[in-house]
C-alpha cells in the first residue's frame, strides 16, 4: 500500500483504473455523452420556467402556457431517458471493469509462492478479492460519472447566469468560495478517514474468518470470553473509523445548507429589489436564479458526497493493485515440458531458507532410482517437509541441484512438473463439493468410470458407494462431513487417478483410526507399486519395508539405509527411534 501523502486524489493510480476501460470504449464514451446531455436539459428546465412566468403568467396569456408546459414535459422525459441510460450503463461499465480486476487478481495469486501465503492472513486476502474489489465498481457508478456529470452541469449554469445577469450571478459567486474551500478539506478529511476504514475492516474480517475456522480451538481451550474481549476491542476500532466519516459529514453538509440557504436570501433580496423597479431583471429572471443556484451548489454538496465514494474506490484500488503489483510469483523459466518421466530423482547439495540467514535445509543430497520407496524420517523441524516442497518447486532453493530422470527440474516447465507428481498430506484439504468432484479437481480428463475403476483398485468404492448419493455426495466445506481417516482415502485416490510418475507421502498415515490405517496401508501397497514414492512418517512401521530410509536432524541428512541397515548401526539415531516406539513389541 501507498504512502498516505496527504494528496486528496492520486491521479496515477485514477489512470491506470481507467485503462480497464479500454475493451468498452463505445460504452465509457456513450456515458460521458449521456452526462453531456444531462446538463444541456439542466440549464433547459430553469430557461424554460423563467420564459413561462415571463410570457404567459405575467401577461396572462393561456394559450402560450400550454405550450411551455408541453415543452417542459417533453423536456422532462428526455431528462429521465438520459438519465436512466446514464445511471445503467455506468453501472454496467463498473460491473465490467471489477470482473476483470477481480479474474486478473485471482490468476495473479494463483500464481504466488508458498512463502507468499505464508506470511499473509487469509481475511485480508479475501478483502482484497471480494469487497475491496466491489468497492471499486462504486467509482464508476457513483464516482467518476457522476462527478462528471455535475462538473458540466455546473459550468453550463454557470455560463447561462452570467449570459442572464452578472449581478446576481456575482451574488451566487461571493458564496461560493466557503463551499469550495469546506468541499477541500472535507475531501482531504475524507481520504484518510476512509483509509483507516479500510484498514479496519480488513482486520475485523481476517479476525472473524480465523476465529469461524479455529472456533474448535476456541472451545476446546475456553478461550470464548478472551476471543469476545479481542472481538470487541476491533469491532470498537471498526466503529471508530466510521465514527470520524460521519463526523466530517456532520460538519460539512449543514455549511452547504447555510450556504445555500443565504444565497437565495441575497438572490430574492436583490432580485426582488431590481424586479419592483422595472430593471431588466424580471420576475422569471429571479424565480431562474433561485432554481440555478440550487442547481449549482446541490452538485457541490453531492460532488463531495460522491468524493466520499471515488475517495473509498480508490483505496480499494490501491489496496488491491499493491496485491497485483506484488512480486512472488513462483519463477517458470523452464521450458521444456516431459510426456512421462521415469521417477529417478536426485537432491545434490541443496541449501535452503524460508528466512533468509536461517537455514532449513544445510547441503542436502540423496539418490532415489526409479520404482524405488524411499522413506525419510526424523524429529520435528527436520526439514522433511521442506523436501517435498522443493520438489514441486513451491520455493525456490538458495544453492544446489533437484533433478528427475538427470533433468534439473528448473528447466521443466511447472505445469509439466507438477502433473507428474502427487502429493498425499496429512491435513487434506477438501473442497465444499462432491467426492468426485474433489477426487477430479474438475479435470474434464479424468472420468466419472475411470474414478469408480480406480477406487476398486485401491479397495474404497465401497466405503465410498455407502455414503448417500456415493461419489456424488457433497462433503461440505473442508470436508467436516467425513472422518480424518475418509477424508485421508479420498486423498489417496485423488492422487491414484492421476497416475503420477511420483507419488509423495507426507504423514499420511497419521492420527486415523486402525480400520482406515489398514485400508491406506493396501491403498499404499497399491498405488506405490511401479512408481517412485516418497513417505514420510513418524510411525516408523509403515516404513519398514522402504527400500531406503533417510534419517533427518536439523536439516542435514545423519544416517540412510534400508531399515536392517539402520538398526544395526551403534547408537544410530533411527535404531534409537526404533527402540522408542518398538521397545514393548518382541521381533
Amino acid at each position: 500500500m501507498t504512502e498516505k501523502n496527504g494528496n486528496a486524489f492520486d491521479f496515477k493510480l485514477f489512470r491506470r483504473l481507467i485503462t480497464y476501460t479500454n475493451p468498452y470504449r463505445f460504452t465509457f464514451y456513450f456515458v460521458a455523452f449521456s452526462a453531456i446531455l444531462l446538463s444541456v436539459f439542466a440549464v433547459l428546465r430553469p430557461y424554460l420556467l423563467q420564459q413561462t412566468i415571463d410570457n404567459t403568467i405575467i401577461p396572462k396569456d393561456g394559450e402560450l402556457l400550454v405550450y411551455f408546459i408541453s415543452l417542459m414535459l417533453g423536456v422532462l422525459v428526455l431528462e429521465v431517458i438520459s438519465q436512466f441510460l446514464f445511471i445503467y450503463f455506468a453501472n454496467w461499465l463498473g460491473q465490467e471493469v471489477i470482473r476483470d480486476i477481480r479474474v486478473s487478481l485471482f490468476k495473479h495469486m494463483l500464481g504466488f509462492k508458498m512463502q507468499y501465503y505464508d506470511r499473509s492472513a487469509v481475511g485480508r486476502l479475501v478483502t482484497r478479492a471480494v469487497s475491496d474489489i466491489e468497492t471499486i465498481a462504486s467509482i464508476f457508478s457513483q464516482g467518476l460519472f457522476m462527478i462528471l456529470s455535475d462538473l458540466l452541469k455546473m459550468s453550463v449554469i454557470l455560463g447561462y447566469m452570467l449570459y442572464q445577469s452578472w449581478e446576481l450571478t456575482l451574488l451566487v459567486l461571493a458564496v461560493l468560495p466557503l463551499i469550495l474551500y469546506a468541499t477541500r478539506v472535507f475531501q482531504k478529511k475524507m481520504k484518510a478517514a476512509f483509509e483507516e476504514v479500510r484498514t479496519q475492516v480488513s482486520n475485523l474480517n481476517s479476525f472473524v474468518q480465523e476465529r469461524i475456522t479455529g472456533m474448535k480451538i476456541v472451545q476446546l481451550f475456553t478461550r470464548e470470553e478472551t476471543e469476545y474481549s479481542n472481538f470487541k476491542e476491533i469491532n470498537e476500532k471498526h466503529k471508530k473509523g466510521w465514527i470520524k466519516t460521519v463526523w466530517y459529514n456532520s460538519i460539512f453538509f449543514p455549511i452547504a445548507e447555510m450556504s445555500s440557504s443565504i444565497t437565495i436570501g441575497l438572490i430574492v433580496w436583490f432580485g426582488g429589489l431590481k424586479a419592483a423597479q422595472g430593471d431588466v431583471i424580471t420576475l422569471g429572471v429571479v424565480i431562474a436564479f433561485i432554481e440555478l443556484s440550487q442547481m449549482l451548489f446541490r452538485p457541490l454538496r453531492q460532488i463531495a458526497d460522491k468524493f466520499n465514494t471515488l475517495q473509498m474506490g480508490m483505496v480499494a484500488a490501491n489496496r488491491v493493485f499493491a496485491i497485483l503489483d506484488t512480486d512472488s510469483k513462483i519463477e517458470d523459466n523452464g521450458s521444456l515440458i516431459v510426456d512421462n518421466i521415469q521417477g529417478k530423482i536426485t537432491f545434490d547439495q541443496v541449501r535452503f531458507s524460508y528466512v533468509e540467514g536461517e537455514e532449513v535445509l544445510k547441503g542436502v543430497s540423496f539418490h532415489v532410482d526409479a520404482g524405488e520407496t524411499v522413506a525419510i524420517v526424523g524429529a520435528t523441524g527436520a526439514g522433511k517437509s521442506t523436501i517435498i516442497n522443493l520438489l514441486s518447486r513451491f520455493y525456490k532453493i538458495d544453492s544446489g541441484t533437484i533433478s528427475i530422470d538427470d533433468t534439473d527440474i528448473s528447466t521443466l516447465d511447472l505445469k509439466s512438473l507438477r502433473d507428474h507428481i502427487a502429493v498425499v498430506l496429512q491435513d487434506v484439504f477438501l473442497f465444499a463439493d462432491t467426492i468426485l468432484n474433489n477426487i477430479t479437481l474438475n479435470n474434464s480428463a479424468i472420468s466419472e468410470a475411470e474414478v469408480h475403476q480406480a477406487a476398486k483398485e485401491i479397495g474404497i468404492h465401497d466405503f465410498i458407494m455407502s455414503l448417500p448419493n456415493g461419489y456424488h455426495y457433497n462433503v461440505k466445506e473442508r470436508g467436516v462431513m467425513l472422518s480424518s481417516g475418509q477424508r485421508q482415502l479420498i486423498s489417496f485416490l485423488r492422487a491414484y487417478v492421476t497416475n503420477p510418475g511420483i507419488l509423495v507421502l507426507d504423514e499420511a498415515t497419521s492420527s486415523i483410526d486402525s480400520h482406515s490405517e489398514e485400508l491406506i496401508q493396501d491403498a499404499t501397497d497399491k498405488i506405490t507399486k511401479g512408481r517412485t514414492s516418497i513417505v514420510i512418517a513418524h510411525r516408523l512401521a509403515t516404513i519398514k519395508n522402504a527400500d531406503t530410509i533417510i534419517v533427518m536432524d536439523q536439516g542435514k541428512i545423519v544416517e540412510h539405509g534400508n531399515h536392517n541397515e539402520l538398526l544395526e548401526i551403534t547408537d544410530g539415531y533411527y535404531k534409537g527411534l526404533y527402540e522408542v516406539q518398538f521397545a514393548a513389541v518382541v521381533e
